[in-house]
Protein backbone atom coordinates (compact mmCIF):
# COMPACT_ATOMS: atom_id res chain seq x y z
CA UNK A 1 0.00 0.00 0.00
CA UNK A 2 2.94 2.30 0.74
CA UNK A 3 6.72 1.91 1.20
CA UNK A 4 6.23 1.41 4.94
CA UNK A 5 3.87 -1.54 4.55
CA UNK A 6 5.38 -4.56 6.29
CA UNK A 7 4.82 -7.94 4.63
CA UNK A 8 5.08 -10.96 6.90
CA UNK A 9 3.76 -14.45 7.39
CA UNK A 10 2.12 -15.85 10.49
CA UNK A 11 1.03 -19.38 11.37
CA UNK A 12 -2.53 -20.24 10.37
CA UNK A 13 -4.79 -23.30 10.55
CA UNK A 14 -4.03 -24.30 6.94
CA UNK A 15 -0.42 -23.14 6.78
CA UNK A 16 1.23 -19.73 6.60
CA UNK A 17 -0.98 -16.64 6.27
CA UNK A 18 0.46 -13.75 4.28
CA UNK A 19 -0.16 -10.40 6.00
CA UNK A 20 0.42 -6.74 5.16
CA UNK A 21 0.79 -4.52 8.22
CA UNK A 22 0.54 -0.72 8.26
CA UNK A 23 1.22 1.40 11.32
CA UNK A 24 -0.21 4.90 11.86
CA UNK A 25 2.03 7.94 12.25
CA UNK A 26 1.51 8.09 16.02
CA UNK A 27 0.68 5.46 18.60
CA UNK A 28 -2.02 3.08 17.35
CA UNK A 29 -5.44 3.36 18.98
CA UNK A 30 -6.18 -0.30 18.24
CA UNK A 31 -6.04 -3.12 15.70
CA UNK A 32 -8.06 -3.13 12.47
CA UNK A 33 -8.23 -6.42 10.54
CA UNK A 34 -9.54 -6.05 6.98
CA UNK A 35 -10.83 -9.02 4.94
CA UNK A 36 -10.56 -9.12 1.13
CA UNK A 37 -13.18 -10.15 -1.48
CA UNK A 38 -13.80 -13.61 -2.93
CA UNK A 39 -10.57 -15.53 -3.70
CA UNK A 40 -12.17 -17.25 -6.68
CA UNK A 41 -13.00 -13.86 -8.16
CA UNK A 42 -9.40 -12.69 -7.90
CA UNK A 43 -9.72 -11.10 -4.46
CA UNK A 44 -6.47 -10.42 -2.58
CA UNK A 45 -5.22 -8.19 0.21
CA UNK A 46 -4.13 -5.72 -2.49
CA UNK A 47 -7.71 -5.14 -3.70
CA UNK A 48 -8.31 -1.40 -4.25
CA UNK A 49 -11.38 -1.22 -1.99
CA UNK A 50 -9.53 -3.06 0.79
CA UNK A 51 -6.58 -0.68 0.42
CA UNK A 52 -8.93 2.33 0.49
CA UNK A 53 -10.53 1.11 3.72
CA UNK A 54 -7.08 0.53 5.21
CA UNK A 55 -5.94 4.04 4.28
CA UNK A 56 -8.98 5.55 6.00
CA UNK A 57 -8.52 3.47 9.15
CA UNK A 58 -4.79 4.21 9.19
CA UNK A 59 -5.61 7.92 9.04
CA UNK A 60 -7.90 7.44 12.05
CA UNK A 61 -5.02 5.91 14.02
CA UNK A 62 -5.64 2.18 13.70
CA UNK A 63 -2.90 -0.38 13.08
CA UNK A 64 -4.15 -2.05 9.90
CA UNK A 65 -3.63 -5.69 8.99
CA UNK A 66 -4.75 -7.00 5.58
CA UNK A 67 -4.20 -10.69 4.89
CA UNK A 68 -4.60 -13.26 2.13
CA UNK A 69 -7.04 -16.09 2.73
CA UNK A 70 -5.77 -19.66 2.38
CA UNK A 71 -4.61 -20.48 -1.13
CA UNK A 72 -4.19 -16.82 -2.11
CA UNK A 73 -0.78 -15.24 -2.74
CA UNK A 74 1.78 -16.64 -0.31
CA UNK A 75 -0.86 -18.08 2.05
CA UNK A 76 -0.91 -21.87 2.37
CA UNK A 77 -3.92 -24.15 2.01
CA UNK A 78 -6.83 -24.11 -0.44
CA UNK A 79 -10.28 -22.52 -0.81
CA UNK A 80 -12.66 -23.82 1.86
CA UNK A 81 -16.04 -22.33 0.86
CA UNK A 82 -15.95 -19.72 3.63
CA UNK A 83 -15.49 -21.98 6.63
CA UNK A 84 -11.70 -22.07 6.72
CA UNK A 85 -11.51 -18.45 5.62
CA UNK A 86 -13.27 -17.43 8.84
CA UNK A 87 -10.73 -19.55 10.73
CA UNK A 88 -7.95 -17.65 8.93
CA UNK A 89 -9.43 -14.33 10.06
CA UNK A 90 -9.67 -15.57 13.64
CA UNK A 91 -5.99 -16.62 13.54
CA UNK A 92 -4.95 -13.17 12.29
CA UNK A 93 -7.03 -11.46 14.99
CA UNK A 94 -5.51 -13.57 17.75
CA UNK A 95 -1.95 -13.14 16.47
CA UNK A 96 -1.99 -9.35 16.31
CA UNK A 97 -4.41 -8.58 19.13
CA UNK A 98 -2.01 -9.26 21.99
CA UNK A 99 -0.51 -5.79 21.67
CA UNK A 100 -3.80 -4.03 20.77
CA UNK A 101 -6.84 -4.85 22.92
CA UNK A 102 -9.14 -2.53 20.90
CA UNK A 103 -10.36 -4.28 17.75
CA UNK A 104 -12.11 -3.13 14.58
CA UNK A 105 -13.12 -5.68 11.94
CA UNK A 106 -13.74 -4.71 8.34
CA UNK A 107 -14.44 -6.56 5.12
CA UNK A 108 -15.37 -6.01 1.50
CA UNK A 109 -17.82 -8.26 -0.38
CA UNK A 110 -17.03 -11.89 0.60
CA UNK A 111 -14.66 -10.36 3.15
CA UNK A 112 -17.65 -8.61 4.70
CA UNK A 113 -19.26 -11.99 5.30
CA UNK A 114 -16.02 -13.27 6.87
CA UNK A 115 -15.65 -10.18 9.08
CA UNK A 116 -19.26 -10.50 10.31
CA UNK A 117 -18.82 -14.22 11.01
CA UNK A 118 -15.56 -13.61 12.88
CA UNK A 119 -17.20 -10.83 14.90
CA UNK A 120 -20.03 -13.18 15.89
CA UNK A 121 -17.57 -15.88 17.01
CA UNK A 122 -15.45 -13.74 19.31
CA UNK A 123 -16.08 -14.48 22.96
CA UNK A 124 -17.81 -12.04 25.32
CA UNK A 125 -15.22 -9.62 26.60
CA UNK A 126 -13.22 -10.10 23.40
CA UNK A 127 -15.75 -8.64 20.96
CA UNK A 128 -14.79 -6.16 18.25
CA UNK A 129 -15.40 -2.53 19.18
CA UNK A 130 -16.65 -1.69 15.67
CA UNK A 131 -17.58 -3.55 12.50
CA UNK A 132 -17.33 -2.08 8.98
CA UNK A 133 -18.88 -3.90 6.01
CA UNK A 134 -18.47 -2.63 2.44
CA UNK A 135 -20.84 -4.24 -0.10
CA UNK A 136 -21.11 -7.38 2.09
CA UNK A 137 -21.92 -10.64 0.30
CA UNK A 138 -25.51 -10.86 1.54
CA UNK A 139 -26.90 -12.72 -1.48
CA UNK A 140 -24.58 -15.76 -1.72
CA UNK A 141 -23.45 -16.04 1.91
CA UNK A 142 -25.45 -16.26 5.12
CA UNK A 143 -24.24 -13.10 6.85
CA UNK A 144 -25.12 -13.22 10.57
CA UNK A 145 -26.90 -10.40 12.39
CA UNK A 146 -24.49 -7.64 13.42
CA UNK A 147 -24.28 -5.02 16.21
CA UNK A 148 -26.55 -2.00 15.85
CA UNK A 149 -23.62 0.39 15.34
CA UNK A 150 -22.16 -1.59 12.42
CA UNK A 151 -21.24 0.63 9.47
CA UNK A 152 -22.56 -0.80 6.18
CA UNK A 153 -21.75 0.90 2.86
CA UNK A 154 -23.26 -0.30 -0.42
CA UNK A 155 -23.30 0.97 -4.01
CA UNK A 156 -26.69 1.79 -5.51
CA UNK A 157 -25.87 0.03 -8.79
CA UNK A 158 -23.87 -2.91 -7.40
CA UNK A 159 -24.06 -5.66 -10.05
CA UNK A 160 -22.32 -8.33 -7.93
CA UNK A 161 -24.28 -8.03 -4.68
CA UNK A 162 -27.60 -6.27 -5.39
CA UNK A 163 -28.43 -3.47 -2.99
CA UNK A 164 -31.84 -5.14 -2.55
CA UNK A 165 -30.15 -8.23 -1.03
CA UNK A 166 -28.35 -6.15 1.58
CA UNK A 167 -31.53 -4.20 2.36
CA UNK A 168 -33.40 -7.51 2.82
CA UNK A 169 -30.67 -8.62 5.24
CA UNK A 170 -30.60 -5.30 7.11
CA UNK A 171 -34.37 -4.77 7.35
CA UNK A 172 -35.13 -7.27 10.18
CA UNK A 173 -32.25 -5.73 12.16
CA UNK A 174 -33.46 -2.16 11.47
CA UNK A 175 -29.86 -1.56 10.42
CA UNK A 176 -29.13 1.66 8.47
CA UNK A 177 -27.22 1.36 5.19
CA UNK A 178 -25.14 4.12 3.62
CA UNK A 179 -25.94 3.98 -0.11
CA UNK A 180 -23.47 5.48 -2.59
CA UNK A 181 -25.51 6.91 -5.51
CA UNK A 182 -24.53 5.34 -8.85
CA UNK A 183 -21.91 3.27 -7.01
CA UNK A 184 -20.89 -0.10 -8.43
CA UNK A 185 -19.49 -3.07 -6.55
CA UNK A 186 -15.88 -1.91 -6.85
CA UNK A 187 -16.68 1.82 -6.47
CA UNK A 188 -14.79 2.71 -9.67
CA UNK A 189 -14.16 6.44 -9.70
CA UNK A 190 -15.61 6.74 -6.20
CA UNK A 191 -12.82 5.41 -3.96
CA UNK A 192 -12.06 8.91 -2.55
CA UNK A 193 -15.75 9.20 -1.62
CA UNK A 194 -15.69 5.74 -0.04
CA UNK A 195 -12.69 6.77 2.04
CA UNK A 196 -14.48 9.94 3.15
CA UNK A 197 -17.58 7.96 4.17
CA UNK A 198 -15.45 5.62 6.29
CA UNK A 199 -13.65 8.57 7.90
CA UNK A 200 -16.93 10.31 8.75
CA UNK A 201 -18.58 7.15 10.06
CA UNK A 202 -15.73 6.05 12.33
CA UNK A 203 -14.02 9.27 13.39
Amino acid sequence: MNPKTRREQIAGPAGAIECAVDLPAGEAIGLAVICHPHPQGGGTLDNKVVQTVARALLQLGWQCVRFNFRGVGASGGAWDEGRGEVDDAMAVIEHYRAAQPRLLLAGFSFGGFVAAQAASQLAEGRKAERLLLVAPSTQKQLVPPVPADTVVIHGELDDVVPLSATLDWARPQILPITVVPAGGHFFHGQLPLLKDIVLRALH
